[in-house]
């Protein structure tokens, strides 16, 4: 498997549909030593997305506490504004957007959520503006 790019640009995204793809895209981040990031489709009504990253296959990654921060805050308004459900967690090191819609947004947001992990928050903030 040729290694993913840091960040991931949204295109690269592996999916991670299934238990094999989830635990080939794992081993590849851990071997690789980045930051594990992909998207899995789940059942429901209609085809939904789950966004996964995390930071402990990468253990020599350190996440910046403004950049948590950031991304925390991003959480927050995809839960206060009904695109994820309230279940979805931000962090410290692993992060799980539940139910998004279709597969393009949840890749954006993964693409977004990887590079926040490596500090450019501009994809995040494109991805979810900031309220005014």
């Amino acid at each position: 498997m040729e290694p993913l790019p840091t960040p991931c640009p949204a295109d690269r995204i592996p999916d991670a549909t299934g238990l094999k793809a989830f635990e080939a895209a794992c081993k590849e981040a851990k071997e690789q030593r980045v930051v594990f990031i992909a998207v899995e489709q789940v059942g429901g009504p209609g085809p939904r997305w789950t966004v996964k990253a995390d930071a402990l296959t990468a253990p020599q990654h350190t996440i910046d506490p403004a950049v948590y921060n950031a991304v925390r805050e991003a959480v927050i308004r995809l839960i206060h504004s009904h695109e994820i459900r309230p279940d979805s967690s931000a962090g410290p090191v692993d992060f799980v957007l539940h139910d998004v819609g279709s597969e393009l947004r949840p890749r954006e947001l993964a693409a977004a959520l990887h590079a926040a992990l490596y500090g450019d928050l501009n994809p995040l903030t494109r991805a979810v503006p900031p309220t005014t």
